[in-house]
């Protein structure tokens, strides 16, 4: 496919530097809703915000927590539309500017309504945010940085979650109602920084190929590459995300939310699922209400604010190693092992609570901690990772939409449930969510309900699911290994390549021809080693590397190996 032509990039910051400046800079925006569900756990608590709003009761106090929720979710299910109607960066813009109207409104609240139509606003930016950002990141980032890309992204809406309890500790000295207009103030000044900086900030390349800017779109591509127009790496990818565009338009379907249920339900449940677990695991019991958790188990007005602080710092680190070990484990071992290990600490910190004994709020600091760490390490980043990966571009952000509609809709059950709750059922709370810990393990473990995804491009995302052509390479798979086990397997025997080893894009360079497939081990023997079974060269596609082609170039194929038709047949094809 002929691309355009250009000499020389417009873009002084290119390749690396560029792609993580966009990543850090995409951060403000989930940094902004961390900051959002951080900052009221500390705000109600206190005294001049109870004085201030007529000691407000259980419903009162989950009302104005949980809004948020309510508009962020409106918003999220409009998403996919906006997202897809003004672009990424145009969504971007908006949902800081709708953030930043409506914490002017919180930060100059009269009273109990100005407060909760605040609340709702900032909910409205909040749903364009968290839907968009996740979407943005995957579609500039290449497939062996992509999870740790996303995994940063969750450290910064960790971070805005901690800046704002420790903005909530040093206000509390603050003798008069600043003291919970200031936290509510500083959330305006980073949504405007957002807004601003947005607009210097580049669209997705795969929307704008998508909208037939495919100029405009190879651009972008080539100054995330290293700034070469020419480059055989930004043609490569330009040629596959252009291919996928023109099959998608080829199969006639429109883009409405019936075809995307039509044909994609698995995924649609699979990315709506992921974030329903990640809200009923419990994490917003802490989050929303962690002084208030403290104070149940023992520490008492500032003490529970300074406790809520440490635990956030902890959170942070338990962020961290998500960066370097979701594109090594992958993402089901993380989300399996989180699972098992939030179970036992929101079951400890149950137990506790019902001893109630001298030791008690040491003890349920220990278990809060645990838990936050697990959930950081795991349930929190993968779940804002997993629906963009999963989703083809066509459906992308209306997919997105709808799991990020779901996050908001468990979250508003849990935000408004939880001060009820804490006062009905007091330590039977937290074995509640600790169940739901133990079915999102028995989900993915036994139903094997989440297919991995490491390492796969999001053009070829439909091997991952056995749709399209390679669903006659996993008959063919299959066939095999009935053959195999029919006659006896050769212990030199190489298994075959995987569907998307067969159907890797011909515009991808191929892996060397001499390598072999590794046997799949299961989750747990995967955590022993950090090794991915192959040598560098043998990994997926890395394009930031600085692949190296064939100095050929026969017939326009600019050095890519094809795979023939009949290399499937035979079996003996590229191994990608």
């Amino acid at each position: 496919m002929a691309v355009p032509t250009y000499h020389k990039s417009r873009r002084k910051l290119v390749g690396h530097r560029l792609l993580y400046a966009i990543s850090v800079f995409a951060s403000l925006g989930v940094f902004l809703f961390g900051y959002d569900q951080g900052v009221m756990s500390g705000v109600i608590t206190g005294p001049h915000f109870i004085k201030f709003f007529d000691g407000p009761n259980a419903i009162e106090v989950g009302t104005m927590v949980a809004i948020l929720e309510i508009g962020a979710f409106i918003m999220s299910v409009a998403a996919g539309r906006v997202g897809d109607a003004i672009g990424r960066k145009g969504t971007l813009f908006s949902g800081a500017v709708v953030f930043t109207i409506g914490g002017v409104f919180q930060t100059f609240a009269v009273g109990f309504r100005t407060m909760v139509l605040g609340r709702f606003i900032s909910g409205l930016g909040v749903g364009l945010l968290s839907t968009i950002v996740p979407i943005y990141q995957s579609e500039i980032s290449p497939p062996n940085h992509r999870g740790a890309l996303a995994c940063a992204e969750f450290t910064g809406n960790i971070v805005g979650y901690s800046f704002s309890v420790w903005t909530d500790f040093f206000c509390s000295f603050l003798d008069s109602n600043m003291s919970w207009r200031l936290p509510l103030f500083i959330q305006c000044v980073i949504g405007a920084i957002l807004a601003a900086g947005s607009l210097l900030m580049p669209e997705s390349p795969r929307w704008l190929i998508d909208r037939g800017r495919e100029e405009e779109g190879l651009v972008v591509l080539a100054d995330l590459h290293g700034g070469d127009l020419n480059g055989t790496v930004a043609k490569a990818e330009f040629n596959e995300i252009k291919d996928t565009v023109v099959m998608q338009r080829a199969s006639g379907d429109d883009r409405s939310y019936k075809t995307m249920w039509k044909k994609y339900q698995r995924r649609v449940l699979l990315a709506m699922s992921s974030q329903a677990f990640a809200q009923l695991n419990g994490i917003n019991v802490i989050s929303y209400y962690a002084p208030r958790v403290f104070e149940e188990a023992g520490w008492l007005g500032r003490q529970a604010i300074l406790m809520t602080g440490v635990n956030s710092i902890i959170y942070i680190l338990s962020t961290l190693p998500p960066w370097y070990l979701v594109d090594r484990w992958g993402r089901r071992p993380i989300l399996l092992s989180g699972a098992v290990v939030m179970a036992l600490a929101l079951g400890a910190t149950g137990y506790f609570m019902y001893l109630n004994t001298s030791w008690t709020p040491d003890a349920v600091v220990v278990s809060v901690v645990v838990f936050n760490a697990a959930f950081g390490y795991s349930w929190g980043p993968l779940p804002w990772l997993y629906p963009p990966e999963i989703m083809p571009l066509t459906f992308r952000a209306k997919g997105v939409s709808l799991s990020t509609a779901t996050n908001w809709v468990f979250n508003w059950i849990v935000g408004q449930t939880t001060p009820y709750l804490q006062e009905v059922i007091t330590w039977r709370l937290y074995f509640m969510h600790a169940f739901f810990c133990v079915c999102s393990f028995i989900l993915g473990e036994f139903v094997a309900l989440y297919p991995e995804t490491k390492g796969i491009p999001l053009e070829e995302m439909d091997a991952v699911f056995g749709e399209g052509k390679s669903t006659l390479i996993c008959g063919l798979q299959f066939l095999t290994q009935v053959h195999l086990s029919l006659a006896g397997a050769r212990e030199d025997y190489a298994p075959p390549p995987s569907p998307a080893d067969f159907f890797r894009s011909p515009h991808r360079p191929s892996a060397p021809s001499n390598a072999r497939a590794t046997p799949s081990v299961g989750w747990f023997k995967s955590l022993l080693s950090t090794r991915t079974g192959k040598s560098k060269s043998e990994e997926s596609y890395a394009p930031l590397r600085g692949t190296e082609m064939d100095d050929h170039e026969e017939d326009g194929e600019e050095g890519y190996e094809m795979l023939d038709r009949n290399d499937i047949t035979t079996g003996s094809g590229s191994r990608g």
